[in-house]
């Protein structure tokens, strides 16, 4: 429990959940998040993760966040306590196309890349430079930057939201819970895609690769983050699955190796398995609970970490106005 009643009460402590907490505490409101799962256990650990819109509904206010997020993420880069790092690498296709994904069209230096650039299989490819993020080291990165600005931590599992009503007194409630709202408001139109990662000694590498053929199996990435590479993935959905999967792991590692040669006995640390919360669009909105505020944050499908600055800053102007 708290020390005193919050002015607001933040649920879920996955990457947009910290980052609305930190907008509103920064902002000089007394914040506490609550969590069923500490940050370390939460979908955004098992994230890759690289800027760029993924899996996600998209609008008008996408751009927007992702755009926003995309300055704020640059900026954290020149930090390397903050775990993101501005890299440079490749993302491919199997199949030939004619212009680039959307989000390597919003990055001003991306260009296409020649056909020796390319790995076996791949008929298009962009070389970009874009920020990447440890989520272990950001994620301890933004409860560090919470816990300064006066945020607290609080352990519960909140069913429904009259339990987390009953939980505070806070006149703004604000639901980060992901793939958790499913459960705590009823939301149907949320569907888990389950993504299995990686955690491997980097042989070297310092670019990363994303290559794209047919979801879900055809789907091959990795990320180096200094000693560190992670590896992936999946798109599974309705898989709630959260264990990870020998055979997934294994093709995981061969389609790695196809593309870069030096993965190939990479040594594996740890597998990590998270549920992207993705529907139709992302929920940011606001309505009423018993007389209090509640605002919705959730279903980012697999661009959390690419919206969540942008989202944030939206929340806490809605809470704070």
């Amino acid at each position: 429990m708290t020390s005193m009643q919050p002015d607001v009460l933040v649920i879920g402590a996955g990457v947009c959940g910290l980052t609305t907490a930190i907008c509103l505490a920064e902002a000089g409101r007394r914040v506490t998040v609550a969590a069923a799962d500490p940050a370390p256990r939460t979908t955004s650990a098992a994230a890759g993760a690289i800027w760029g819109p993924h899996l996600v509904g998209m609008d008008d206010r996408v751009d927007k966040w992702s755009l926003r997020t995309l300055a704020t993420l640059s900026e954290l880069a020149a930090d390397p306590a903050t775990g993101v790092r501005v890299a440079t690498g490749t993302a491919a296709a199997r199949a030939e196309q004619s212009k680039p994904f959307d989000w390597v069209a919003a990055l001003d230096d991306a260009r296409p890349c020649t056909p020796a650039e390319l790995p076996a299989g791949y008929a298009d490819g962009w070389q970009l430079t874009v920020p990447i993020v440890s989520m272990t080291v950001y994620l301890e990165y933004l409860l560090a930057r919470l816990t300064r600005a006066g945020g607290e931590l609080s352990t519960a599992d909140f069913g429904s939201l009259a339990e987390a009503a009953a939980f505070t007194a806070a006149p703004v409630i604000v639901n980060c819970t992901g793939i958790g709202a499913r459960r705590l408001v009823k939301d149907n139109d949320l569907v888990p895609v389950r993504g299995q990662v990686i955690i491997a000694r980097n042989p070297g590498l310092s670019e990363f690769f994303v290559g794209v053929g047919d979801p879900p199996y055809d789907f091959s990435y990795y990320f180096p983050h200094g000693d560190l590479l992670l590896l992936g993935g999946t798109e599974e959905p309705g898989n709630w699955n959260l264990e990870p999967d020998p055979a997934t792991a294994e093709r995981i590692l061969r389609g790695c190796a196809a593309v870069e040669p030096r993965l190939a006995g990479v040594e594996v640390i740890e597998h990590r398995v998270g549920l992207r919360p993705t529907r139709p669009s992302v929920r940011l909105e606001e309505e009423s609970l018993d007389g209090r505020r509640l605002l919705h944050n959730y279903g980012h499908g697999g661009a959390g970490v690419t919206l969540s600055w942008g989202c944030a800053e939206d929340v806490a102007a809605a809470a704070l106005g």
